[in-house]
């Protein structure tokens, strides 16, 4: 039960909520105050900085480029840029938090602390793992195995969900879109194991067509590491199988859609969208069926569409299917050769990266997905000082009162619409830094000797936590990422912009930096998103948190008109030769980077309440304000990554990210003395403002 309507700044394993509430944390003390404005850095990295290549024909490169011409992707990478370069600067530190409590034999057996050093343990102890192999899923293959007929199917799907194996379709609790102060269960699809239905059916694309091939070869491997005589023709019937559930998936696109993604359907009635397959049976067996008497549908012609799938295969195909779903799911867990053929494939062939993470780093990633918040709460008191969270406070006021006056000069927007707008943006409700309540994990039990045992308890503590809010308030306190996760998000159903803290921190925040590079980095973070709820999603979600249309038919009509130009002006990129990036699926992001730096650039002038900025390194405050933008960007990826991500990811690429959105702000032409000849010229009618 992972999955939540957030729009994030950039795409990243959320750590997943988990428990109750304990006292929020006490944040690590003040180290100094901001210094002096006469000893302000400019906060733009210099030394990166290629003068062969001119700000006005290229801004992502001039800024960028020594760093790109100097930097390799690390081995255990599939890209290497600003955002994985600061989470790989927290990552010891997190190490250095969980490790400590590793070595705490003074814990409490069942506390907290031991729990989390004892789940780290038991990742870590490799020995182990090579001694049990795939024992540790013996039971869970067994249920599978002993399946009769497809009327057991219904069970089965429900329970391996709990424990965080892939199945046709999925369920999670979350606010309802039609009345955000209840919430409600929601299906929707699933059930594939490649990334996009494309690595599926795009039989005329090469590179999608090996993927797939190695996609069979690679489930074989694993069918037949675990015993299966037949592992060739097992894998063969697997992939065709998943083949048909990827005709029948909406596309990320389709998905989009807010209003056709939300369909009501009582449990009474649940059935008839898939005729032959018993839903309500699932429904009753996954728990949520005690609890509510209605679920949120995504994609209906799906499940319809599956239905008819189950019923022209046969059931051996489906636990083969099953058991392939329980290995690949628990791969990284189980004993070296396991785990090296799960990376073989979905590291290197699909991502392209050469090398596993060390062995620390997984762990730690298995203790930030399972116990994040308990790692985050001693994260913050040891690494976030106050002084961050104070100026950054300063920083999204500054931002909101921005935004609050580009509404009112909207020369596209009626008053009516206005109106509508400025109430939702009172409403916004900012989270800087941490939660003011933590969560509680009493209630799930690790064993420092029984890895593949912590990461099912792990899973089904989470599912049950998320099930257990059928019928209660509103949690407004909970969080969708940990403290030391580096992105933010907006979340339309609570009207909030969260920044979590380790964000804070250069490129994006700079203590020792004058405000232009700041408002460049942080402060097109805070615009981005603010700006999510007014991109083409959030802007269908009212104040409150409800899916309403608040807008008059005109201003929609006008709305669109500009969010097209948008679809257009990114769907001819291309970070890869044969693949665009798809306007319609990366449009709420991009309206987010527009209108982001747009708005950050308003709040920038009037933090300078008249007075000019000073010259840093040579460069004007609007010129660091845009450099400090571009830098944020800073990326360089393997091409089978590129292209995983143009099919899957709402977000452009860096480098569009950085020019695209420059190309649109006549403040980037002011600074830099853009004219028509530059090749980051667009005549001024091809621009498009939004907010």
């Amino acid at each position: 039960m992972k999955r939540y309507l957030l729009s994030t700044l950039t795409l990243s394993l959320m750590a997943a909520f988990a428990g109750a509430a304990e006292p929020a944390a006490t944040a690590a003390p003040a180290t100094t105050a901001a210094p002096a404005a006469g000893t302000l850095a400019s906060g733009i990295s210099t030394q990166y900085v290629d003068p062969a290549v001119r700000a006005q024909d290229d801004m992502f490169v001039h800024t960028n480029g020594g760093w790109l011409k100097s930097t390799e992707i690390p081995a255990e990478k599939a890209s290497w840029g600003s955002f994985a370069k600061l989470r790989d600067d927290v990552t010891p530190q997190i190490r250095s938090i969980i490790e400590a409590l590793q070595k705490d034999d003074s814990q409490k057996a069942g506390s907290q602390a031991r729990k989390v050093g004892d789940l780290y343990a038991s990742y870590m102890d490799e020995a182990r793992r090579d001694e049990l192999g795939f024992k540790p899923l013996s039971a869970e293959l067994a249920k599978i195995h002993g399946l009769r007929d497809k009327k057991a199917l219904p069970a089965m799907f429900a329970h391996l969900t709990k424990i965080g194996v892939t199945a046709p379709y999925g369920v999670y609790v979350g606010q309802d879109a039609r009345d955000s102060t209840r919430y409600a269960a929601h299906v929707y699809q699933n059930g594939l194991g490649l990334p996009d239905p494309d690595y599926y059916l795009k039989a005329d694309d090469a590179k999608m067509a090996d993927i797939k091939a190695k996609y069979e070869k690679h489930v074989a491997e694993i069918l037949g590491m675990a015993g299966r005589k037949d592992a060739a023709a097992a894998a063969k019937a697997i992939v065709a199988l998943e083949t048909e559930l990827a005709k029948v998936q909406w596309t990320k696109v389709e998905q989009r859609d807010p209003v056709k993604s939300y369909n009501k359907v009582s449990l009474a009635k649940l059935n008839s969208l898939t005729p032959g397959f018993d839903l309500k049976a699932s429904m009753a067996a996954t728990g949520i069926s005690a609890k509510t008497d209605y679920v949120i549908v995504s994609e209906p012609s799906y499940l319809t569409g599956f239905s008819k799938v189950l019923a022209k295969t046969d059931l051996a195909t489906w636990k083969s299917y099953l058991e392939w779903q329980l290995l690949n799911s628990y791969a990284g867990y189980l004993s070296k050769p396991f785990s090296d053929a799960h990376f073989a494939f979905f590291g290197t062939a699909l991502t392209g990266v050469t090398e596993q993470e060390p062995v620390w780093k997984r762990g730690v990633g298995l203790v930030e997905g399972a116990m994040g918040e308990a790692v985050g709460k001693q994260y913050v008191e040891q690494y976030f000082p106050a002084e961050r969270k104070a100026r950054m406070e300063v920083l999204v006021k500054n931002l909101l009162e921005a935004f609050r006056q580009s509404i009112d000069t909207l020369d596209w927007m009626g008053p009516a619409t206005k109106k509508e707008a400025q109430d939702k943006l009172a409403k916004f409700t900012p989270k800087i830094g941490y939660p003011n309540k933590w969560l509680d994990y009493s209630a799930l039990t690790v064993a420092r000797d029984d890895l593949v045992g912590n990461v099912m308890r792990s899973n089904t503590f989470d599912y049950n936590r998320n099930l257990n809010k059928l019928g209660k308030p509103i949690d407004r306190d909970e969080w969708g990422m940990t403290p030391q996760t580096v992105n933010a998000y907006y979340n339309p159903q609570l009207n909030e912009i969260v920044f979590p803290a380790s964000i804070l921190q250069p490129p994006f925040f700079d203590m020792n930096a004058d405000d232009a590079a700041n408002y460049g980095g942080i402060g097109a973070v805070i615009g981005h998103e603010i700006s999510h709820g007014f991109d083409d999603q959030g802007s269908q979600f009212d104040g409150n948190g409800n899916l309403r249309d608040w807008w008059t038919a005109e201003d929609r009509t006008k709305f669109k008109a500009k969010t097209a130009m948008l679809v257009n002006q990114y769907g001819a990129y291309s970070p890869v030769d044969g693949y665009k990036v798809n306007g319609e699926l990366t449009l709420g992001e991009n309206i987010g980077d527009n209108s982001g730096v747009a708005i950050a650039y308003k709040a920038y002038k009037l933090s300078l309440k008249g007075k000019t900025a000073p010259v840093i390194d040579g460069l004007t405050g609007d010129q660091r304000f845009f450099m400090g933008f571009a830098q944020v960007w800073r990326i360089k990826m393997r091409e089978a990554k590129q292209i995983q991500l143009v099919k899957t990811d709402p977000h452009s690429p860096g480098k569009f990210r950085a020019n695209g959105t420059l190309m649109n702000q006549q403040g980037y032409y002011d600074a830099f003395g853009v004219k028509e000849g530059d090749k980051m010229y667009l005549p001024p009618k091809e621009r498009v403002t939004i907010w």
